[in-house]
């Protein structure tokens, strides 16, 4: 009976069959040219089966998909190999590849299945697994993108990351400038070096300068015999990390123009100079701009960390990467909590609809809370009321043309640009049109003239 069955399917059938397997089904020709590969593969890689047919497997490797490649030995040994990778999500596979060799011993072939690790918590432990090096383990930061904005600025910060120039991530709170910042630097001819970071807001006024500068023995009341190294000395060679640099309290500032322009420093109590070598990366949520004019921060400060200036799109402007980083929140979660939680193809449909106010550590938090209450398969029930109505809405709002999406697109840049600027000049710079367009969009979409 089986076999009647088998006899009559289709190509089609016999793909959506495939596509229902949770383990990934890849498959190369002779040239390591991928010629199938299952739907399995958007949860691992972040990418659609037509993004991947077609390409070298060598492609997706150089660009950090996955590691280790398991195709150049199998090609090279003509036999079964099994390894254990890690792809840009964070996803740990099984990954198992098995060569169709011709009449000529030539491979032909090659028929590869992933399963993730955490699959098998139940049937085996980590003790029975096959693992990778340590080096293997001791990856890069990887910033997960589909989206082009998102891409041109990881080309630029590959670019700027080579110089020694100060660099001014901007962006909402959330977005991932801390992220950037250490991408940066392991990019940068500095990568062997130390990688510090301090955040301005998260310090006392009074307690700041000592952690930048550090003191000499003895230097005020209560102050550590032995003295203290600050950051920007133990951070010499590498790169210092001022994350909310809007926050830095004005009496600081002209200390830290200082250091800039000079790289030296006389820590609290001493009197003798110390000359470092550090770059400075910097960001903030704040406008900075409008600080200067309020002269709330130095203009000359502001022009020195500013060098290059990257601003980070919030998660809103590049929905494309909602799904592949909520996957790679699930399968982080996943390992520290020591469960195999599943997601509801309708629930990611959901959360690609919501508007993100908190950007990828909102979505973080969201994926933590719903590894921890959902049962096996996080579902639309379990993500929290006010998101659910909220992406529902979304979703039932849903643009039917092309005009009503370019409609809606324009009304939203235009009123969270008026909300953060409160001008139409500073709304006309941030979306790059004329101050009369930008007066002209601001009547219509904030104040319903």
């Amino acid at each position: 009976m089986l076999g009647h069955y088998v006899d009559n399917l289709d190509l089609e059938t016999l793909t959506q069959i495939l596509d229902y397997s949770s383990d990934e089904i890849f498959v190369l020709d002779g040239d390591m040219k991928i010629i199938y590969v299952n739907d399995a593969c958007k949860k691992h890689y972040g990418l659609t089966k037509e993004e991947v047919i077609g390409k070298r497997s060598n492609e997706l490797v150089e660009e950090g998909y996955w590691t280790p490649s398991i195709f150049p030995e199998v090609f090279e040994k003509k036999e079964p190999i099994s390894v254990v990778q890690t792809t840009i999500l964070g996803a740990e596979l099984l990954t198992s590849a098995i060569p169709i060799l011709n009449e000529r011993q030539e491979v032909e072939l090659v028929v590869t299945t992933a399963r993730e690790i955490q699959s098998y918590k139940m049937l085996k432990t980590k003790d029975d697994l096959p693992t990778p090096s340590e080096e293997e383990n001791d990856q890069s930061t990887n910033i997960i993108t589909n989206n082009e904005k998102m891409k041109n600025i990881l080309k630029l910060s590959k670019k700027v990351a080579t110089t020694n120039s100060n660099i001014l991530i901007l962006g909402e709170s959330g977005t991932g400038k801390g992220m950037l910042a250490q991408y940066i630097h392991e990019h940068s001819l500095r990568k062997n070096g130390p990688f510090l970071t301090v955040n301005c807001a998260a310090i006392p006024a009074e307690l700041i300068e000592s952690e930048l500068f550090g003191y000499t023995p003895g230097a005020f009341t209560n102050a550590s015999r032995s003295g203290k190294t600050g950051l920007l000395e133990a951070a010499d060679g590498g790169t210092l990390f001022l994350d909310e640099i809007g926050e830095m309290p004005a009496s600081l500032q002209a200390k830290m123009l200082q250091f800039i322009q000079e790289k030296r420093f006389i820590p609290i109590g001493g009197h003798k100079e110390r000359k470092v070598d550090v770059r400075i990366l910097s960001a903030t949520n704040r406008n900075l701009d409008e600080m200067v004019k309020n002269q709330t921060f130095r203009e000359d400060l502001f022009y020195r960390l500013n060098v290059v200036d990257i601003k980070m799109p919030s998660l809103r402007e590049r929905r494309e990467d909602i799904i592949p980083i909520t996957y790679h929140f699930l399968y982080k979660l996943n390992r520290m909590y020591e469960v195999n939680k599943l997601i509801s193809e309708d629930c990611l449909e959901l959360l690609s609809h919501y508007s993100w106010p908190g950007n990828i550590r909102q979505l973080e938090n969201l994926v933590e809370r719903m590894v921890i209450t959902s049962d096996d398969v996080i579902d639309v029930y379990d993500v929290p009321e006010r998101i659910y109505t909220e992406s529902k809405n979304g979703l039932e709002q849903t643009p039917s043309s092309l005009n009503e999406a370019v409609e809606l697109t324009k009304k939203e840049l235009v009123q969270r640009s008026y909300k953060l600027h409160k001008s139409s000049r500073a709304v006309a710079s941030d979306l790059e049109i004329s101050q009369t367009q930008a007066s002209k969009l601001i009547r219509k979409y904030c104040h319903g003239d």
